[in-house]
């Protein structure tokens, strides 16, 4: 399997390349997988107060920005206890950021920047997103979906891990963009995904939403136990490689029949049948492990 990496905001393909690299490295040491980087096209300034948070620069964004940031707001979020429920949470930010929402325009260029990427390297087929990148990530997996459901185009992507992430956004009205929230789009991620996050996130809500978005009996999640971070520490990565030791192959099998099936029957794959990755969704933290 081939990872394509999506850092978060504020990132590039080089400083995600180190942040992800143990565990890049454990992964690869184990011949799970490779992995190729990239970054959003918008390079910004960080913002201030935090000039040297977020490694070298240059640094980017996926997302225009110049028009308009909703970084304070995001950053309210802290400040959100965790009893409440991720969902409720969310619509609170994204009503405290009216008046700042992305313009679709904007959303459907970082999209498209994106599946030209995908394009652009056939042996993709799968993502890892750290925070936007997630979001970003999550929100390309939904609308591949629906892609294949209008034209019967193949399906490129078949797992999914996503660090401290963020629900998937949709289009609203004529120029909204606003989160897939569970209790009003149900279930809108049906492949297999793999979801780490740590107990300490100010921003655990939209990791939680974005995990209730996904197919419960394809989704795992792992508990780092500390905060908004890519975990680098050796426990930690160990930990991990060994949960991704279990889950891979029965996502390779599962594409691996799933191809069959689609030779057999001569017609496009649209999509991974539930029946194929058979396993309960699986909770995981630091200390059980």
């Amino acid at each position: 399997m081939k990872f394509l990496c999506l850092p978060g905001a504020y990132g590039s393909a080089k400083n995600f390349k180190v942040q992800l690299g143990p565990l890049a490295q454990e992964l690869e040491r184990r011949g799970l997988c490779t992995f190729t980087y990239s970054q959003g096209t918008h390079e910004v300034d960080p913002p201030q107060g935090w000039e040297d948070y977020f490694g070298a620069r240059p640094l980017y964004r996926f997302l225009d920005t110049s028009q308009g940031d909703t970084f304070e707001t995001l950053r309210k979020l802290r400040y959100v206890p965790h009893s409440m429920p991720a969902e409720d949470t969310m619509r609170l930010f994204q009503k405290a950021g009216h008046g700042e929402d992305w313009h679709q325009r904007v959303w459907r260029e970082a999209l498209d920047a994106v599946f030209k990427t995908l394009d652009e390297d056939p042996e993709i087929d799968g993502i890892i997103g750290y925070s936007e990148g997630a979001m970003v990530g999550a929100s390309l997996i939904v609308e591949e979906a629906e892609r294949a459901k209008r034209s019967g185009c193949q399906r490129r992507i078949k797992f999914a891990m996503f660090i401290s992430g963020a629900p998937p956004l949709k289009f609203e009205g004529k120029d909204r963009i606003v989160a897939q929230l569970f209790d009003e789009a149900g279930v809108v991620i049906d492949i297999p995904t793999f979801h780490i996050f740590g107990c300490d996130d100010a921003f655990l809500s939209s990791a939680v939403a974005l995990f209730n978005v996904c197919e419960p009996s394809n989704a795992t999640m792992y508990d780092h136990g500390l905060g908004h971070i890519v975990p680098r520490d050796a426990e930690n990565v160990g930990v991990l490689g060994g949960i991704l030791q279990e889950i891979m192959p029965k996502v390779e099998e599962a594409n691996r029949r799933a191809a069959m099936k689609e030779q057999r029957e001569e017609s496009s794959f649209s999509g991974m049948d539930k029946s194929d990755f058979a396993t309960s969704g699986k909770f995981y933290t630091f200390s059980q492990v």
